[in-house]
Order: C-alpha cells, then sequence, then structure tokens
C-alpha cells in the first residue's frame, strides 16, 4: 500500500510538473514601452517596434510589447520615472536626459570629443562598458540597454554665422547632455526641449540655434528655413539610445524570453545605426541641389579650442565627490585611447588617402 500510494504522488507530481511547464510555455506576457519620441520619428521611433515585432515573432506570440509614442503617454522627457515606477515595463529614450537626476547616467549617451560609434559599441559589449551601466542603473531597479547610434552629429543650425566666441554668447540653444553645459559655460543660454517642440521654437524665436542629429532627420524637420548655418560636430561623436526594462518585471520572465528580449534589443540597435546612416547618406547627396540655402560650416579654430577647454575644465569639476563617474568616464577615455589609434589607422588613414 506504501509503495501505491508512493507511486502515486510521483505520479501526481511529475504530471503536475508538466502542466506548469506547459502552462509557463503557452502564458502570453503583454508589456508596454513608452518612447520619447513621437509616432512618426524615424528611425528613433523604428527601433522600439521592430525590436517589439522580432520579440512576438521569436516568442511565437508569447511575449508582446505594445508601443506608445510620446503623443500617446504626453511624457517624452519622463520615460526613466514611468519605467522605474511601473506604469511602464520598458521605455527607449537616451540616458543623458537623466543627468538632472542621476549625474551617473550621462556617459552613457555619448560625451563631446569622445568615442566614436563603432568605438563606443565595443567598448559596451567588450570593453566593459554593460557593466558599468548596469552598476550606475542599479539604484534605479531598471535595467538599461543600448537602443541605436545616430553616429556623429552635426553640430547644430544658427541663424548666424558663428566666427568668434563672442558670436555664441547670448544666444539660446536646445543642446542636451553634457555639451550643454559645455556651451552654457561659454555664455550661452541652453535649453532641452522635446522633438516635437524644435521647430515651433525655432520658428517663434523662443530659441536661436538647436542642434538634433544629422541630415537624414533634420533636414526634413525644415530647420534650415530659418537657421541656415548648419555646423559639423563635436559635442556627440556616437550618440546612443537605449532600452531601459523596468527590473522585477524582467526577472518575472522565463529565461528563454528575458533572452529573445535582449537579443531583439541588440539587433534593432544596430539597425537603428545603419538606417540613420543610410538616411543621412541620401540627405547628404541631394543637399546642393535641393537644399542650396544651406551653408555647410565648421567652427573655427578658436571656437573648437575653448569648446575643448571648457569640456576638461568642466569634466574634472563633475568628478569631485562622484566615484561611480569618475570610474566610467575613465574607463571610456582609457578605451578611447586605445581604440582610437586602431580607427585612425583603419578609418582615417584610408580616407585621408583615398578623398
Amino acid at each position: 500500500m506504501l509503495k501505491t500510494t508512493t507511486k502515486l504522488l510521483v505520479t501526481s507530481a511529475l504530471v503536475a510538473g508538466l502542466a506548469t511547464s506547459a502552462m509557463a510555455k503557452d502564458k502570453v506576457y503583454k508589456w508596454k514601452l513608452a518612447t520619447t519620441w513621437g509616432s512618426t520619428l524615424t528611425p528613433f521611433i523604428d527601433a522600439p517596434r521592430n525590436m517589439a515585432k522580432m520579440v512576438e515573432e521569436m516568442s511565437d506570440g508569447r511575449l508582446k510589447i505594445r508601443v506608445d509614442a510620446s503623443n500617446k503617454h504626453k511624457a517624452a522627457l519622463g520615460i526613466l520615472d514611468m519605467v522605474k515606477g511601473g506604469q511602464y515595463d520598458m521605455g527607449h529614450s537616451a540616458s543623458y536626459y537623466w543627468k538632472g537626476k542621476d549625474i551617473n547616467t550621462l556617459p552613457f549617451t555619448t560625451m563631446p570629443f569622445g568615442m566614436t560609434a563603432p568605438e563606443q559599441y565595443a567598448w559596451f559589449y567588450y570593453g566593459g562598458g554593460m557593466d558599468l551601466m548596469k552598476k550606475a542603473y542599479k539604484k534605479h531597479k531598471v535595467l538599461s540597454f543600448p537602443g541605436g547610434n545616430t553616429g556623429n552629429q552635426m553640430g547644430g543650425w544658427f541663424r548666424k554665422e558663428i566666427k568668434t566666441v563672442d558670436d555664441l554668447k547670448g544666444l539660446k540653444m536646445r543642446i542636451p547632455g553634457f555639451a550643454g553645459e559645455v556651451m552654457a559655460s561659454l555664455g550661452l543660454t541652453v535649453t532641452n526641449i522635446a522633438s516635437g517642440e524644435l521647430y515651433t521654437s525655432l520658428e517663434r524665436g523662443t530659441i536661436d540655434a538647436l542642434e538634433w542629429v544629422g541630415p537624414g532627420m533634420d533636414i526634413k524637420m525644415g530647420f534650415n528655413k530659418i537657421a541656415p548655418y548648419y555646423y559639423t560636430g563635436w559635442h556627440e561623436p556616437g550618440t546612443e539610445l537605449q532600452f531601459l526594462v523596468n527590473e522585477r518585471k524582467y526577472k518575472k520572465l522565463p529565461k528563454d524570453l528575458q533572452k529573445i528580449l535582449v537579443t531583439a534589443m541588440r539587433v534593432s540597435a544596430y539597425d537603428m545605426y545603419i538606417q540613420n546612416y543610410h538616411m543621412s547618406a541620401n540627405a547628404w547627396s541631394k543637399i546642393e541641389t535641393d537644399y542650396p540655402n544651406i551653408k555647410i560650416k565648421t567652427f573655427p579654430k578658436p571656437v573648437m579650442d575653448a569648446m575643448k577647454k571648457a569640456n576638461a575644465e568642466l569634466l574634472v569639476e563633475k568628478t569631485k565627490g562622484q566615484p561611480l563617474l569618475k570610474e566610467i568616464l575613465d574607463s571610456q577615455a582609457a578605451y578611447q585611447k586605445k581604440a582610437r589609434e586602431w580607427t585612425k589607422m583603419s578609418d582615417y588613414l584610408y580616407l585621408k588617402d583615398n578623398l
């Protein structure tokens, strides 16, 4: 009798286990993702949408992610708080938007005079960047992953030509991240404005200048109609967007769905990088014929020197009493120094000898 009872208990346990396993595989997880971007802002909005599509296909429908653009949730610069608070399971934004809440999040987007996109991707995945980003976001109880790179961004649209440092003083400019602090130290009034309000702010004179991304995204916004001076970049050499994931929700996913989600984020991030590159290449090829009013400029050397000096001084100031920020920036600087030698050899000298 005892043996029979034992067999029945074992059999029941096995059946229950198989049923539980089957139920876990059949369970559908429905998530929501909030973006900083409007519903038509290609390719930024494409990255989370492509990621959600891949996740649903690879999971055979077990994980469905609804993507809400900023015109739906009305909080373009509130993504971190919404994911942290659980209103949304995920977000797509840019890490440097949170520097006012936590200075340690700043470097994971890009830094002035910093790494190019390939250098930065190498740092993230093979140079310790992912571990440092996990460390920085730990207290917020969210996970952060690379979410798509713009490559080297243009230096911005200005109503008037910038010939000296004095020409910058008194201007009102939209420029986020650490570059905004550099510009503020040179006498500009700096603000951060959501993408949907940029053209109107420039048109109405709320701002005198702005930087956005590059020709692929900028020209269709019409900035050149108001501010025709278009400057080459210095401030965002490898701007990485981010996926934010609520850590508690992530841990509740089965392991295979976690892997699918991480893989889809990585693939969609890289796809956004090459999509944006393609858009800018196409736009630039037409710039002289279709937009003859645009005046392409580089900042004069005295202006660039002033920016570099202000950047170096601000970095020293910002890292005082901020050990984690210093650790992140030191890691980036060390990796950049190493990687830049190969960048010069593989890209710079190739271009120098073949242009």
